[in-house]
Order: C-alpha cells, then structure tokens, then sequence
C-alpha cells in the first residue's frame, strides 16, 4: 500500500495538496550549482522500489541539470527494501528458496548471497516469506500464522557455508515472538508431559520447555531493525502492530499473555530476557526470537545497511544529497531513511532534500532537511496517487531542481 494514510486519502479527493517551493526551499548559498548529486531514497511502500524511486528522481534533475552526474544510492531501515537496497549496491547473486508463507503455503522467496567486506554475507528480508503482502484481510489469523518460513530462509543461507546474515525485520503477517523461526532451525517445544508442541501461537501457553538438541549451527546474525518497540507493554508487538495484522481487540489480551509466557520458558533454558528490549517486537516479536533462540544482535537498519554498502563515503563526495519514501513526518526522524540520510549530509556541511507522497508534522521536518516537497501538487484520488506514483516523483524532481537553481541567482 502507498505511504498515504486513509484520511490523506480522502484529503486528496476534496483539496489541493501544492506546496510552494519558492518558500518552502531555502537557499543554498555560496555554492555553485551542483555538479555530483547522491539520491538516496528508500522505497514508496507498494509502489516502487528505492531503485525505482532514484531513478525516478534521477530523470526529474536531468532536465534542469543535464551536465550533472549523479549516484543512486537506494538505502532503507531494515524494514522492507533491504534486499533491493543490497543487490544495487553489493556484488552478489538473488537466491531462490522453497519456503512458507505465515499460513503455511509454499511460495519462493528470495534472498541475497554476497560478498560484504571480504565476507561471504547472506542477506534476507524477512517478509520475502512471512511479509502481510502475501496473505489477503480474509485469510489473516494470528494465532495460526507462523515465522516458519523466515526460519527456512536462515536455513538455506546456512547451507551455503555463510560467514554472516544480515537480516531485515518488517511488514511481517506473524506475531508468533519468532516461535515459528526456532523451530524452523531445530529448536523442539514441550509441555509438561514432554510432548512436542505445535508451535504457533496459539499453543504458547501449553510450552513447558524447551529441547535445543537439534539446532543447527548459525553463523553471526545482525538484525536490521528499523522500530524500537519492545515486545511486551503498551508498545510491544501486540498492541501496536496486532490489529493491521488482522488481531480482534478480544484477542490482545490471550496474545500478549502468550508473548509473557515465552519470555518466562526462554529465560530458564537461555538465561536471557529480552521481552522489554527496544526492537524485540519488530515483525510480530521476530526481533525477541531472533535475540533468544538465535543469539542475534539487534543494530539500526539504517545504520548497518549504511554502513555496508559504504553511505557515508558516497555521501560525503556529493555537492547535493536528495533523498525521498512514500511518507515523511515525525516518526521519520525515529531511523527512518530520510533522517540518516540527513544525518550523514548534516556531518559533512552539505544541502539535503526530502521528497514525499505524503508529508505531516513539517515544522519538526525543517530542521533536519533544506527543503521537503510533496510528488502531489493538484487533487487526485489515492489510487491515481499510487498508479502514477513514477511520473508525478520525477516531476517532483524537475521541479525540486528548477526550485535549487533558481535560488543560487
């Protein structure tokens, strides 16, 4: 789904959304206009790629600023887009494995084996199996749904003799604390009479133990994460993300009891607690089973994508940084692209811009960016927005470029 809230949405249908660039950009002063520009966009959720989005915004500047160069650096959060933002940048190939989907369907997903500073890397998005994209609103039961296919993922790329697996958390249809994921890779769940229980979500109270005899050896695991929400609480998995998953509010309580109990079995056979953990609930609590039954470090999406596919260097060689995703308000500046985008343009005394679909919250916005435009600038439905989403970010572009130039005069 496009970036763009419902009530933006129905917004669109009834009112203008033109921003006026003359005002909004400020100028960039004693400078030159650029001559390298870094575009470093995430994605725009269900309707392009972060690739497609820099090429999009690439084509926008090449009318006003033919003689440019330009650098496309599509980058995310950890969250959906890692796997597309790694295969632009890194030398590796896309692997395809037989997997399961959250309800257990077998669908192909790919995954990335690279080669990252000398070591042999397997990256993976975790929702290239288990993502929501793949289960429709009337299939949706989270007591069912199962990270058993981000496990199989894990599996495969350990075949492959890997030396690291980075792994992208997001847009999960699951809310299973990575139960599923365990077992993927071994781990066997007990009840008191020391019978294998099935492990979905909703015979998590049944768990009385847990055999880790048969666990395959796993290679160092970094978890790009791109929320801070723990697992449990008013802020965990449960209540924040349980009801776009299709989770009924008489079944919140049952679900977060669940996610307690498996914090209390894991802690007596690991010695660990993880269920406060900022980014323990990202993707249905894949980040507390990725932590717990896997030994995995959690790091900022933002920063470990950035940092392996060489940002900051790039970054740092451009005369203009524009960077772009389907939304921008105050959760971007929560490690959000567009905000370490900023960041790393702020360290190095460079201009940076921010195109969006959609825009809230523009007074926290202005300090972190030189300009921020909206691809929207005449009423339109939602789904034109989404269905020409290409074209009017390219205009965008053009416009944004037009806006930069005319304020060196």
């Amino acid at each position: 789904m496009f970036e763009v809230s419902k009530d933006f949405g129905v917004f669109l249908q009834y009112v203008p959304f033109f921003y006026d660039l003359c005002s909004t950009f400020r100028p960039v002063s004693g400078k030159t206009p650029p001559v390298h520009i870094v575009i470093a966009p995430d994605k725009f959720k269900g309707s392009l790629t972060g690739h497609q989005a820099a090429e999009a915004i690439r084509n926008g500047f090449a009318k006003k600023l033919p003689t440019a160069t330009f650098e496309l650096l599509p980058l995310a959060d950890g969250g959906e887009g890692i796997l597309d933002a790694f295969k632009q940048a890194v030398s590796g190939t896309i692997q395809e494995t037989t997997a399961l989907d959250a309800n257990g369907r077998e669908i192909t997903a790919q995954w990335l084996l690279a080669d990252i500073e000398g070591r042999k890397t397997a990256v993976i998005e975790s929702s290239q199996a288990i993502g929501l994209w793949r289960i429709s609103a009337d299939e949706r039961d989270l007591s069912r749904a199962s990270s058993y296919g981000a496990g199989q993922l894990i599996r495969a790329a350990v075949s492959e003799n890997v030396d690291e697996i980075i792994i992208g958390l997001g847009g999960s249809a699951t809310n299973d604390a990575g139960l599923g994921l365990a077992a993927a890779l071994g781990y066997r769940f007990l009840d008191l009479n020391g019978k294998i229980v099935e492990p979905i979500p909703a015979n998590i109270p049944a768990i009385s133990s847990i055999d880790s005899s048969a666990v395959i050896k796993l290679p160092t695991i970094t978890v790009a994460c791109d929320v801070a929400n723990p697992l449990l609480g008013p802020r965990g998995a449960t209540q924040i993300y349980g009801p776009q998953k299709g989770l009924k509010q008489d079944e919140s309580e049952a679900a977060e009891a669940a996610h307690a109990h498996l914090t209390e079995v894991s802690q007596k056979h690991f010695d660990t607690r993880y269920g406060d953990t900022p980014g323990a609930g990202a993707a249905g609590g894949l980040g507390f089973g990725l932590m717990t039954f896997c030994g995995a470090s959690l790091a900022s999406g933002f920063d470990c994508i950035a940092h392996a596919l060489h940002a900051e260097e790039k970054i740092s060689a451009a005369d203009l940084v524009i960077t772009a995703e389907g939304s921008l308000d105050h959760q971007t500046l929560e490690g959000k692209t567009p905000h370490g985008v900023s960041k790393l343009a702020r360290k190095h005394n460079l201009p940076v811009y921010a195109i969006a679909g959609r825009i809230a919250d523009e007074d926290l916005l202005h300090e972190h960016f030189d300009g921020i435009a909206s691809i929207v600038n005449t009423p339109m439905t939602l789904d034109e927005a989404i269905a020409n989403a290409p074209h009017l970010l390219e205009l965008a572009a053009t416009r944004l470029a037009h806006t930069i130039l005319n304020s060196k005069l």
